[in-house]
């Protein structure tokens, strides 16, 4: 019997998306309801504690599926998925990188801003689905969580506090084992550690077909679009994964488009990420 190569691109693309979003364990992940007095560390909870709660005191455990539209949606902090961006995210990923492979469209992939590396992984599997060997994934991160906002430079920053979030800052060995993970640590992943003030304008990159930000804050975003989007190749995509929930960064994506008088329609993803496709 044949091998059908695109049904199986298919089966492995939705199977990684399931495990990058931890739903295809999700009811095992679980969250303690017990006004808990002592800090447990999360090593010690998950391994011995929680299954022994699980198993004989079930009332104080709350079962994560039942959030698991949450999941989903990209609503939560998950606290193993290597992804908090959801599926219809994802799904967005992998229709941009589709559409540039079909249609031939010039220039590597990039995220600013990656966390866990989930999405940047996503994009090098739909790479490797297709055998794609002559682009790039780009993850550009300062692998340190995010910075104290600038408020005087940038004054649409002040009150993001993102910074203060510990669980935001996940360092650069990290991303790389959960690239190697799914088997995708590869020449094909390049990495640009720091600040986006200071890797971005330098960056080794020619052209790029898929631009995906996710920076939050104003001045992030601002940095990541005057460093690249000139670098975007007419077709390809540029996708902005916190519009729709931070302020800040919906406001200097407004900004940008209006100084570059960009009129391609921004179209919705889900409750906050949009994308547009550049025409010119």
């Amino acid at each position: 019997m044949p091998v059908n190569n695109e049904n199986c691109s298919g089966l492995y693309l939705d199977l990684m998306k399931r495990c990058l979003t931890n739903t295809i364990y999700y009811e095992h992940e679980c969250v303690s309801s017990a006004p808990w007095n002592i800090k447990v560390k999360r090593f010690f909870f998950q391994r011995l504690l929680a299954p022994l709660l699980r198993e004989n005191n079930p009332e104080i455990m709350n079962r994560r599926h039942q959030d698991e539209d949450r999941r989903v949606s990209g609503k939560d902090w998950p606290p193993v998925a290597h992804t908090m961006i959801g599926l219809k995210r994802l799904d967005n990923i992998q229709y941009c990188v589709e559409q540039i492979i079909k249609n031939n469209v010039p220039g590597d992939l990039i995220e600013t801003g990656v966390w866990r590396g989930g999405a940047t992984i996503f994009m090098r599997a739909v790479l490797k689905a297709y055998a794609v060997s002559d682009r790039k994934v780009f993850v550009a991160d300062s692998f340190a969580g995010l910075p104290r906002p600038d408020e005087v430079r940038y004054p649409q920053d002040k009150g993001v506090d993102l910074y203060k979030y510990k669980n935001l800052a996940v360092s650069l060995e990290l991303v790389k084992q959960n690239f190697e993970k799914y088997g995708l640590l590869d020449e094909q992943v390049c990495f640009l550690k720091g600040w986006f003030k200071e890797t971005l304008p330098n960056a080794p990159i020619e052209k790029l077909a898929v631009l995906r930000l996710d920076g939050d804050l104003y001045e992030s975003t601002m940095d990541a679009l005057k460093s690249l989007y000139h670098k975007l190749s007419t077709g390809g995509f540029l996708i902005v994964d916190d519009y729709g929930a931070v302020e800040s960064c919906k406001a200097a994506v407004n900004d940008f488009r209006k100084e570059r008088s960009i009129r391609e329609e921004i179209i919705p993803i889900d409750w906050v990420g949009v994308y547009w496709q550049k025409a010119r």
